[in-house]
């Protein structure tokens, strides 16, 4: 209804041309609940009707204009009145006039640019969505429809496995290695584990894998770690020359690709994270970054960018080995001790 309870006023509703076929994907809102939205992919395009419904037939609806956009932004939970659009595209649909009767008006977005994948964090989320507006002098009328977008990518046949040797000097020495350094999102994890020296009485190892989430730059910096998964690798003391395997499968566990300073306002990363404990309850870990990534069913010429881009070497940093009262230093590699 109109400002003025006495005018005409409408509804809005989008259809996408190919709504019975397209395929949907679950993905969680805000508020930590999980609803379907259509699926798409960067490079295709975006195309339906839009609605207007009026609601009291006879009288006319007049109007600035009808218009849809196809929106794609970022918005960090800290500074919610600041909407960052990397995509904006606008269809004037209508001129300014009037409507003397419903009418349906077509749009299609070409080979829309969908450079990021749809993401809901802890203090951060990239949405993408179409808002179709009638816009009018006192109160606009719109209607948005949201929808997820996944990015797909391949990785060339070099995929090096991690190996490394960690210890504390004449108290533990262990060898672990896992098959390669880069998962698709259903993927297995795929290792095994050597205890070379065992002085200290260990009574429990387990791998976790962590997900970061770092927002901001300079001084609003924020990270945000939370732990996916924990597999316990052993339950007991491990003697000298003892290997244990590791098999953990990825599937089911809710994770995202690896993102890197995405539009420069936000990263997601994961990491491997061996846990040891000893008698004392003195927690030994060890962090290996992994890259995740999201093999489509069917791979599309149009991802071949996004590929290019994702398969880009990750070089990892130099760390120190650090354990009660003695230090080791490692070439890429850290083991922290804590003790309570």
């Amino acid at each position: 209804m109109s400002f003025f309870s006495f005018g005409q006023s409408a509804e809005i509703d989008i259809v996408l041309n190919d709504a019975e076929t397209r395929k949907k994907a679950e993905h969680k809102t805000e508020d930590g609940k999980k609803d379907n939205y259509f699926l798409f992919y960067d490079g295709e395009t975006v195309s339906g009707k839009i609605n207007v419904t009026l609601k009291n037939p006879g009288k006319r609806l007049e109007h600035q204009g009808i218009k849809i956009e196809f929106i794609g932004q970022i918005e960090l939970y800290y500074d919610r009145g600041n909407h960052h659009e990397f995509v904006s595209l606008v269809k004037d649909l209508a001129r300014p006039g009037e409507l003397t009767q419903s009418q349906t008006f077509d749009f299609e977005f070409t080979h829309v640019e969908k450079p990021y994948e749809s993401y809901t964090g802890q203090n951060v989320k990239l949405r993408y969505f179409l808002r179709a507006t009638v816009s009018r002098r006192l109160n606009d009328i719109s209607k948005e429809m949201e929808i997820v977008v996944h990015t797909l990518s391949t990785y060339p046949e070099l995929n090096s496995s991690i190996k490394m040797e960690v210890g504390i000097e004449d108290c533990l020495h262990i060898e672990f290695e896992y098959n390669k350094s880069k998962y698709h999102l259903k993927d297995v994890i795929v290792g095994k584990i050597y205890f070379l020296l065992v002085r200290i009485k260990i009574r429990h190892m387990e791998i976790d894998i962590i997900k970061r989430e770092t927002t901001g730059t300079g001084p609003n910096v924020y990270h945000e770690n939370d732990t996916i998964a924990k597999y316990e690798i052993m339950d007991g003391a491990p003697v000298r020359g003892e290997s244990i395997p590791i098999r953990l499968f990825l599937a089911g566990y809710e994770m995202t690709p690896t993102m890197r300073d995405i539009n420069k306002k936000y990263s997601v990363r994961y990491y491997l994270n061996l846990v040891l404990i000893d008698e004392e309850e003195r927690r030994y870990f060890k962090q290996q970054e992994i890259t995740l990534w999201r093999k489509g069913d069917i791979m599309r010429k149009s991802m071949s960018h996004q590929a290019a881009i994702a398969s880009q070497r990750f070089e990892g940093s130099s760390i120190t080995l650090t354990g009660g009262s003695c230090t080791l230093t490692l070439n890429t590699f850290v083991l922290h001790c804590l003790v309570p």
